[in-house]
């Protein structure tokens, strides 16, 4: 997929400049499941998973500005009146703008891996991230979560059942992939090419 070219208006802000979390009812006009993608990338998941699923209302952060705001895009021109996107780096805007308890499903495929050991830190799941995360779902939330850096994976696993969610596989197990879930731009490639995904669906516990 060609990279977008970058729309004139930011997508988001009214959100992130927030210091407490709306109303989301009053935000997306209708009340429904609460669900979260962090790094959306080119938006093949988000589009796609709005589009099989209106009831759910679905937020979705990128920080890269061509990728936000053309997802935002498409949304509109598809019609979708259940996904909003931010052009923001999650970790910073996430706990402020969702309350404990509110999340029904997090959503986090193929995130940056860091090639570097000097750079470890800046990966999105880390411990005190995680543990921040698992308060803002509710009991039984879903945490899906796909990569396809296998010791990535086994690090992100780790990182998440420590922080308190529950792997229904047990521990340090990846989940097999389900035809029924909404794979993204770049897994859809994985999966026409063969190339293994390392999945995980964990959960709050209730």
């Amino acid at each position: 997929m060609p990279r977008p070219r970058l729309l004139p208006d930011p997508v988001g802000l009214h959100l992130a400049s927030l210091e407490t979390p709306p109303d989301w009812d009053a935000e997306f006009g209708f009340s429904g499941p609460l669900e979260l993608e962090i790094g959306s990338g080119a938006g093949g998941h988000a589009l796609e998973y709005c589009r099989r699923h209106p009831e759910v209302r679905f937020v979705a952060f990128e920080w890269r500005k061509k990728y936000a705001r053309d997802t935002l895009d498409r949304a509109s021109k598809m019609g979708l009146r259940n996904l909003r996107v931010m052009e923001a780096d999650a970790r910073f805007v996430v706990p402020r703008i969702f309350a404990s308890g509110s999340l029904d499903a997090i959503h986090l495929q193929f995130p940056d891996p860091w090639w570097k050991r000097a750079h470890f830190k800046r990966a999105v799941i880390q411990p005190e991230f995680a543990r921040l995360l698992l308060d803002r779902m509710k009991p039984g939330g879903l945490f899906d979560m796909r990569t396809d850096v296998q010791d990535r994976g086994v690090a992100m696993l780790a990182i998440l059942e420590d922080a308190g969610f529950i792997n229904p596989l047990g521990k340090g197990v990846f989940h097999p992939y389900d035809p029924e879930e909404v794979p993204s731009t770049r897994e859809r490639r994985y999966l026409a090419s063969g190339e293994p995904v390392y999945r995980g669906r964990l959960r709050k516990p209730t």
